[in-house]
């Protein structure tokens, strides 16, 4: 038995045993462009508000000091989960939050990258559905469509530091009608950041790890300035690390800011500002071809030094002479297609600055009203080295680089009103947002007698004259949604709620251009059209009621509708993002997405024991996807709805808390998400129906122990993720693999320890210590990043795999003042 098979197995007869113990005692693209001309391989979308006030979701019940808060709120919207700052600060320094919800049931979490901050490579999935079918918001500001070139907003990593996020609330079904969101079909995820503190003082946290890891924290809180309490914080974030594997760094910075003046004693106003900046060179994009002839190690070209251009500058020549020249580096020759595994490079370059202006009022002691204007720019430089289109120096390598940026404005206001026992609130969000999405192609030099004349571009800086442009299009969307929504209590244990929600949304799109000497003459881009979507009546209904002793039972449906999303040319399923030809074929038959969802659950929790089940019933409607049809040589892209997917599913989940600052949790997951239909394009009809959705495995299984024993704190968890579908006909698929992770801290002085500061000035210090994939586990990470393939027959050469990281690990020092 291997040493990762053992300590899974450990894990889960800890987990056991504790359980029994218990019960004996009392009888948890830079998508590579696709080739100029050629096929197009479909592309994976089956998707492959502030919290609420106590008043709605009564009290929280957390286990002992663990906060997951794996207990959820006792609320009608749906099930809800909140992970608190205490279970995110037990990572390593910089971990993405979203890692902290792999901890739930039904979630999955996927990145290339110890600490999840990759934009590219990033994946989070909840009950079948992916990043971009959950709304995200973060005090209540809209953060849009989760999508690698995001195209209405930002990853929630660059809109706050990891440290200044103070809890996220989960809503795992698709209600929460009041969220500023109009792809929320398979949940939300409301952020909430950390207020400036009261007392003057500030926090450093500096990390550090494997790779060359090294993360800096730095903040200030003013502490109240006046009698009123004006106070606010001011951050500073750096994150820096050499990829663990092939060459180049991950690497941003980040800027935060919050400013609360108090009115009177329940109102307030508020401000936040965020600016990041990121700079990451990607991981090579992997077939299972590229893994067994290269290995999972094998990456893009890119050294540093003039030896990688050369070894990418030969291979393409080879790309273009049809290997007559040589030029493949050793055992590329083995491969079906050495071409696409011959790239020099793969960046990321965004920089983003959001901001909000909040009025929070209390209007008399029964009516609250609370209105946000907000902004956000972005600009994105996303790259890489093509060996398929030379340059007009003569080099067979030149850079494609797409530069959307995003221009967007909206208004928030919601008013909620407590009378006899009814809960009722209605608001509305209106936004304006102006996407620009362009691509540009930039010159390599030339190489002459084995010298390169000139210096390669920098794919981390920024990019200037291209001598050709690719494609463009812009993009403006107007959105509103409105909502009205009771919780009436005619007795104090049961809470009966019925709201609905109306969304408008209208997209135009202008300036459409397609260079076709690059794609071949396939007629222009789609450009002068609009699409609007029309939901007046979207429902949710939902019922909570509290029996007995310690016992909670709620039930949630609800409807939901999922905008047309947006991008560069065939880079989505944007029905926009195509031909004109092909949007005439589609524009007056294609229908936006919808899903209806029917959960029950049960709870039950009292000092010793949480449990909980929570099965649900998806039906996911006029799935939209991109597929190819016409002549193999060249078809044509389009984007068509192609049937719908009908999920079932349940998660368990039992935390068992045996001694003080004890807590062991254990979950498991299943989700039946089935195609309802075959699927049909250039090459026929595929058995599609009544396969399991790409990317998202069929059963998951997590377990966490944590302990605190004075001033220690300790954590192990592990988590099996089973098989997944690479191809959407089901006949290849990826194995299931087993993860597990460690955290030590050392609270050398809590800040809420009473008595002097250490060292005079010291209010707290914490060391702390992680190993990440504990038993240096080899697996598949991310998946279907570039699309998925529609056989598996075509799966074994499909680049759409990222590797997993090895074993790290990661210390860290943190003082506050």
């Amino acid at each position: 038995m291997n040493n990762r098979v053992f300590l899974s197995r450990l894990l889960l007869m800890t987990t056991v045993l504790s359980g029994l113990s218990l019960h004996q005692s009392r009888a948890a693209t830079v998508g590579r462009a696709v080739k100029p001309v050629g096929k197009v391989v479909a592309g994976h979308t089956m998707h492959a508000a502030q919290p609420a006030r106590p008043r709605d979701t009564g009290p929280v019940r957390s286990h002992a000091n663990e906060s997951l808060a794996v207990s959820a709120h006792r609320t009608v919207r749906g099930a809800h989960m909140l992970v608190s700052k205490k279970i995110m600060e037990a990572a390593p320094p910089g971990t993405n939050p979203m890692a902290a919800l792999n901890t739930m049931a039904g979630v999955n979490f996927q990145s290339a990258d110890a600490q999840g901050v990759s934009t590219y490579s990033s994946q989070f999935f909840m009950h079948g559905f992916q990043q971009q079918e959950i709304g995200m918001t973060l005090d209540g500001m809209p953060l849009g469509e989760m999508s690698y070139r995001n195209y209405n907003g930002l990853n929630p990593v660059l809109a706050v530091s990891s440290e200044n996020v103070q809890g996220i609330d989960v809503s795992q079904s698709a209600g929460a009608e009041s969220v500023a969101a109009t792809n929320n079909l398979g949940g939300s995820l409301a952020y909430t950041s950390s207020d400036p503190k009261h007392k003057l003082g500030g926090s450093i946290n500096q990390g550090f790890g494997s790779f060359d890891t090294f993360h800096t924290y730095a903040r200030v809180d003013s502490g109240d300035l006046n009698k009123t309490g004006t106070r606010f914080y001011a951050s500073y974030m750096r994150n820096d690390q050499q990829r663990w594997k092939g060459y180049g760094e991950q690497f941003y910075q980040q800027v935060n800011a919050k400013l609360v003046q108090p009115i009177g004693q329940s109102s307030s106003v508020s401000a936040y500002f965020d600016w990041s900046d990121l700079h990451e060179l990607e991981y090579q994009d992997m077939s299972p071809d590229i893994i067994d002839h290269l290995g999972p190690n094998s990456d893009d070209f890119y050294n540093g030094r003039a030896s990688g251009y050369l070894t990418a500058y030969n291979a393409a020549l080879a790309t273009q002479t049809k290997g007559k020249s040589g030029g493949y580096p050793a055992g590329y020759n083995k491969l079906s297609d050495p071409t696409d595994a011959s790239y020099y490079e793969g960046a990321t370059n965004e920089n983003d600055i959001i901001g909000y202006l909040k009025a929070d009022l209390a209007l008399t002691n029964s009516v609250r009203w609370t209105t946000t204007a907000y902004g956000h720019g972005e600009s994105q430089q996303t790259t890489f080295t093509t060996p398929y289109v030379g340059s007009p120096n003569g080099s067979p390598l030149s850079e494609l680089v797409k530069q959307p940026s995003i221009r967007r404005f909206g208004v928030i206001s919601q008013v909620t009103y407590d009378v006899a026992h009814n809960h009722i609130g209605g608001g509305v969000w209106y936004e304006n947002n102006d996407y620009q999405s362009p691509m540009y192609q930039y010159a390599e030099p030339n190489v002459v007698n084995g010298v390169i004349q000139g210096s390669p571009l920098n794919p981390l800086g920024h990019f200037k004259n291209p001598f050709a442009e690719i494609f463009n299009q812009n993009y403006n969307t107007n959105t509103f949604t409105a909502f009205v929504q009771d919780t009436y209590r005619p007795i104090r244990n049961l809470a009966l709620h019925f709201g609905f929600k109306s969304v408008l949304n209208t997209t135009r799109v202008g300036d459409g251009y397609l260079n076709q000497s690059y794609y071949g003459n396939i007629g222009n881009i789609t450009s002068g059209e609009s699409q609007t979507v029309a939901k007046p009546f979207l429902p949710h209904i939902g019922v909570d009621w509290t029996f007995l002793k310690h016992h909670e039972l709620f039930i949630d449906i609800s409807e939901n509708v999922h905008t047309y999303a947006q991008s560069g040319f065939k880079l989505s399923n944007s029905p926009f993002a195509v031909t004109q030809d092909a949007y005439n074929n589609s524009r007056n038959s294609i229908r936006p997405e919808t899903a209806w969802t029917y959960a029950i659950g049960y709870r039950y929790h009292d000092k010793l024991l949480n449990a909980s089940v929570y099965a649900y019933r998806t039906n996911f409607n006029n799935r939209l996807q991109q597929i190819s049809s016409g002549p193999a040589v060249n078809p044509v892209s389009s984007v068509s709805n192609v049937g719908g997917v009908t999920m079932n599913g349940v998660d368990a989940a039992l935390t068992i808390t045996p001694l003080r600052n004890l807590a062991i949790t254990n979950s498991i997951s299943y989700n039946h998400a089935v195609y309802d239909n075959n699927m049909t394009d250039s090459d026929g009809t595929h058995l599609t129906r009544g396969q399991q959705v790409v990317n998202y495995p069929r059963f998951m299984y997590k377990a966490r122990l944590a302990y605190d024993w004075r001033a220690l704190s300790f954590y192990i968890d592990g988590n099996y993720v089973g098989q997944r579908n690479y191809s959407y006909d089901g006949d290849y698929r990826v194995p299931g693999y087993w993860l597990s992770n460690l955290g030590l801290q050392w609270h050398v002085k809590k800040t809420t320890d009473t008595g002097p500061r250490l060292g005079g000035f010291l209010r707290g210090l914490t060391l702390s210590f992680n190993l990440t994939n504990l038993t240096n586990t080899r697996y598949i990470a991310t998946m279907g990043e570039n699309g998925n393939p529609m056989t598996g027959s075509s799966a074994y050469t499909d680049q759409s795999m990222l590797i997993g990281t090895p074993r790290m690990a990661f210390g860290a020092i943190k003082a506050d003042f």
